[in-house]
């Protein structure tokens, strides 16, 4: 039971990090080289950076709850540096927990 609320906590985390980057990305970095507008990545990206550590702590915790190994992990972590990343891993594992 407790591994499938931090797998539900960690797939929330996950997505909502996952638009963070997208945000910072596509939205506050162009606002701030193109309009001369810094604080859009200040804010943008100070919400990123906690998602990220919180992505991070949750995939940990999702590891060791699934018992998966350090290169699911390492594969998580990779997915959460790659725009799009954390909605793929979010798939894949949405399908394992269902198969």
């Amino acid at each position: 039971m407790k591994s499938k609320k931090i797998v539900s906590l960690f797939r929330k985390v996950a997505f909502v990090e996952g638009i963070s980057f997208l945000v910072l990305l596509g939205i506050a970095m162009p606002l701030k080289y193109f309009a001369d507008m810094p604080m859009a990545v200040r804010i943008v990206g100070m919400a990123h950076g906690i998602l990220f550590v919180a992505f991070v702590v949750l995939a940990w915790e999702t590891m060791n709850a699934l018992n998966k190994s350090y290169g699911w992990f390492g594969k998580a972590f990779i997915a959460s540096i790659i725009p799009f990343g954390t909605f793929i891993l979010d798939r894949e594992l949405k399908k394992e927990m269902q198969g």
